[in-house]
């Protein structure tokens, strides 16, 4: 059920469903996300049912404004305030000690949650709508199967999920890529997944550097070694190392497609292929929807030119090795 994402009326229809313990799928300016109420268990389960996805893989909860995060955490840790401050509603998921009698379905058992305040109209009017109803924040993974490619237009939402769930349209998510996670729970922040926001932009605003994940990290969402799957089996390239493999295939081409930044010298008439940007803001916005695209053009391999090792590009890269290790 396709619900306009501009239509008030949709967005109180949403929140009513939401609000009755049902699943609906709205966008961010990440992906989109599949929610439900985060305190009811009954709710959350029906996310984890829907996707495929193992109960003990925590979501994030999504808050309408950073005063809402509060119900959900045992305490806020300074760091953990400072990023708040400086990017919500945005892009970023901080992990903060989790208030033992709030959410605990949503955070997968363990004793911290993850918090994010997102940024798109839609996502925020339907908070705030659900927030009138007693729904103080609602938990949202992407709206996939467990492990596919993330969805970043309602299309997508539905292609996985069929008709009979409520998906609020919003059209294409601006950043297209999952939000940067960072852990704030135990003392020094940690940085579990990147996302848009640089390591250097965030370290700023924490005023002091980030760690490396570690063996006691708490699990957060995205952090499988194979993640983010076409159905086509994904490889990644150095940019030498794909054109070489391209003059090798010569013309035996086996359905085929290339993702790379130039154009490679050789490249047979049977392979499809399609320009990355060269912003690693523009690749983000495109990525997941370029991989679907390709599959859906039945090719059985997809060759990706390894993104430039610059920290810009590193959540493009973390979605593509991810994806590549599937």
């Amino acid at each position: 059920m396709r619900l306009d994402g501009n239509d008030s009326d949709a967005i109180e229809r949403a929140a009513e469903l939401l609000a009755a313990g049902q699943l609906v799928a709205f966008p961010t300016e990440t992906v989109y996300g599949l929610g439900a109420r985060a305190d009811d268990e009954a709710a959350v389960a029906r996310i984890f049912a829907a996707k495929g996805r193992p109960a003990e893989h925590p979501l994030i909860v999504h808050v309408a404004r950073a005063a809402d995060a509060n119900s959900f955490a045992a305490q806020m840790p300074p760091v953990a305030m400072r990023l708040i401050d400086a990017f919500w509603p945005g892009p970023l998921t901080v992990i903060v000690p989790r208030a033992p009698e709030m959410a605990r379905a949503a955070a997968g058992g363990q004793a911290s949650i993850g918090l994010r305040c997102p940024a798109h109209p839609v996502a925020q009017r339907l908070l705030e709508a659900a927030r009138r109803r007693g729904v103080a924040g609602v938990a949202a993974p992407s709206a996939n199967r467990f492990g596919r490619i993330s969805p970043t237009r309602a299309e997508h939402v539905t292609e996985a999920f069929g008709d009979s769930l409520a998906v609020l349209d919003g059209g294409a998510c601006q950043v297209g890529i999952e939000s940067s996670i960072v852990d704030c729970s135990r003392g020094r922040p940690v940085l579990l997944r990147p996302g848009m926001l640089t390591r250097s932009r965030i370290e700023s605003a924490a005023g002091q550097p980030l760690l490396e994940r570690d063996d006691g990290a708490p699990r957060a969402p995205g952090m499988l070694d194979a993640h983010y799957a076409p159905q086509a089996k994904l490889r990644l390239m150095e940019s030498q190392t794909l054109s070489t493999a391209l003059q090798v295939l010569g013309q035996q081409v086996p359905r085929l497609a290339v993702y790379s930044r130039s154009l490679p010298a050789t490249i047979a008439p049977g392979v499809s292929h399609r320009r990355m940007p060269a912003r690693p803001e523009a690749a983000a916005h495109e990525l997941f929807s370029v991989l679907r695209e390709l599959d859906a053009e039945g090719v059985q391999l997809i060759w990706v030119e390894e993104p430039p090792p610059d920290p810009e590009w590193d959540g493009v890269r973390d979605r593509l090795h991810r994806a590549a290790a599937a």
